[in-house]
């Protein structure tokens, strides 16, 4: 698989790169991940990419130009276009596992007061990963690129895949290790029983009951 990432700040992926899952998948040549700076694809000879809005408004708007010819240099019959936008439908699991069936899949980060419009013309989908704002696009292009990787046949073991959060719209279950007894805090006494019909039960009925608490605090907020 092959992402690319449109962005005006590229130094800010060099550890999301280069640590942990993610520098062993492009290392086992499981994933291609190219960070571009659409600032190269400028015509303005300061490398100037934003301008005012049109009507008048504060902050700098991305141009349509210099993304659109970064666009028709990287983009192939197996594009999947994406643009990074708080109007994007919300990421979620499912999308992710939508995204890991791309050939080559195409993430551009927006900065400054927003994209033109015009933008949105040269995309395949719209996303957003949630209702608030960021500085730009960059965090969001991290976050759906690393729940993407982890998807790709051979980057992660099968048997984790298999206990994910969110496949069945649960939530995962608690986890311990040693020691048993930390300071009063102990490990359930299920946990140590050797019984696995009864760790599974108590598993999946701990995965509803936080599912069930996650969903009454948002309520709350």
């Amino acid at each position: 698989m092959r992402i690319d990432i449109l962005t005006l700040f590229p130094e800010m992926f060099n550890g999301f790169l280069s640590e942990s899952i993610i520098k062993r998948a492009i290392e086992n040549k499981k994933v291609n991940v190219n960070i571009i700076n659409f600032r190269d694809y400028t015509l303005d000879p300061h490398g100037k990419v934003d301008d005012t809005p049109f009507g008048g408004g504060a902050g700098m708007v991305l141009q349509i130009e210099p993304i659109y010819n970064a666009l028709m240099d990287i983009k192939t019959d197996d594009s999947y276009v994406v643009l990074l936008t708080p109007s994007g439908v919300t990421f979620s699991q499912n999308k992710a596992k939508s995204f890991v069936k791309k050939n080559h899949l195409i993430l551009i980060c927006g900065h400054y007061e927003g994209f033109d419009y015009r933008i949105k013309e040269l995309v395949d989908e719209e996303v957003s990963i949630g209702n608030f704002v960021l500085t730009g696009g960059e965090l969001p292009a991290m976050m759906i690129s690393d729940a993407v990787i982890r998807l790709i046949d051979g980057v992660i073991s099968s048997e984790s895949l298999d206990s994910e959060s969110f496949d069945d719209d649960l939530l995962d279950y608690p986890v311990y290790t040693k020691p048993r007894d930390f300071l009063g805090m102990k490990v359930p006494d299920v946990l140590l029983s050797g019984d696995h019909l009864k760790i599974e039960e108590y598993r999946n009925s701990e995965r509803k009951r936080i599912t069930k608490e996650k969903e009454i605090k948002e309520k709350q907020n």
